[in-house]
């Protein structure tokens, strides 16, 4: 399902985000100076990977009747109205 809605990017961002954040734990209780940068960096990869989860929602196609497609490699259903049959 994540690969269908081609979430890949997000996930990976949110992984990188978390091994960062304990990266920081692990080099802030050592009392390594620099620590602060890698907090930085996983709240940028944490807030990347929130921003790349909506791009389904923000780029879902709707049909003729309304209806929201997330997948966007899958064909619009065709409704009765729109072959002109009732």
């Amino acid at each position: 399902m994540i690969k269908a809605m081609k979430l890949q990017k997000a996930l990976i961002a949110i992984i990188l985000g978390v091994l960062a954040l304990v990266a920081y734990l692990i080099m802030d209780a050592n009392d390594v100076s620099w620590s602060r940068y890698v907090l930085e960096a996983s709240g940028l990869f944490l807030m990347l990977g929130a921003l790349l989860f909506l791009y389904p929602i923000l780029f879902a196609r709707k049909d003729k009747e309304g209806c929201v497609e997330l997948d966007p490699e899958a064909p619009l259903a065709e409704t009765p109205d729109s072959q002109g049959k009732f």
